[in-house]
């Protein structure tokens, strides 16, 4: 949803500090924040899934990767909603385009080194979480390959080129295929052990 609902505009255009300042900016990085957060409470599952399995070394390293990829991606995200949304409103109400450029200076300082290793280790986490599915030989395995495409073409998408954004949120989307259809193979997973052998 992040995409879908992030505006795309010139962002060397005056005009740009009504979009930063506005609340579907802040409210579309919420939604791509949601999506981390989420994301690593579904490897938590997918770990107590594969705990009693072969793969359960894999999953171990797939969630404290996507920990610690999730905590250094997140505040970058915050930053993006949040002093945008100040600058943006501070151009708009000194009626000064000149703060524009302090967008810059939020997202090319130390941020950006937050958010490339915190999304590089999420890629790690999951071409890692594909591997232990694989292996597992109970969930769904191309499911969580996926999954693993999906957040390996995320960062090389995470461009506010307008052009961008269809890939982007075809990426979303196949994200959002590959979790629901690893979620699906957990309940059946879950119910065929509550059943027990025949």
């Amino acid at each position: 949803m992040f995409p879908a609902v992030r505006p795309f505009f010139d962002e060397s255009s005056p005009q740009a500090a009504v979009w930063f300042g506005s609340n579907r900016w802040v409210f579309a990085h919420s939604l791509g924040m949601s999506g981390f957060i989420l994301f690593v409470l579904g490897l938590l599952g997918v770990y107590m899934s594969l705990r009693q399995t072969s793969a359960d070394r894999g999953a171990d390293w797939a969630l404290v990767l996507s920990w610690i990829g999730a905590g250094l991606t997140l505040p970058f995200f915050g930053a993006e909603a949040l002093a945008l949304q100040v600058i943006g409103r501070a151009a708009i109400s000194q009626n000064n385009p000149g703060l524009l450029p302090l967008v810059n200076s939020v997202r090319f300082g130390v941020g950006l080194l937050f958010i490339g290793s915190g999304l590089v280790l999420i890629a790690l986490a999951a071409v890692v979480l594909a591997f232990a599915v694989w292996n597992s030989e109970i969930l769904p395995r191309w499911s969580a390959v996926l999954i693993a495409i999906g957040f390996a073409v995320y960062a090389p998408l995470l461009r506010g080129a307008p052009g961008f954004q269809a890939m982007r949120i075809a990426d979303g989307v196949l994200i959002l295929v590959g979790c629901t259809w690893l979620a699906w193979g957990m309940v059946k997973c879950d119910q065929n052990r509550q059943l027990g052998p025949n």
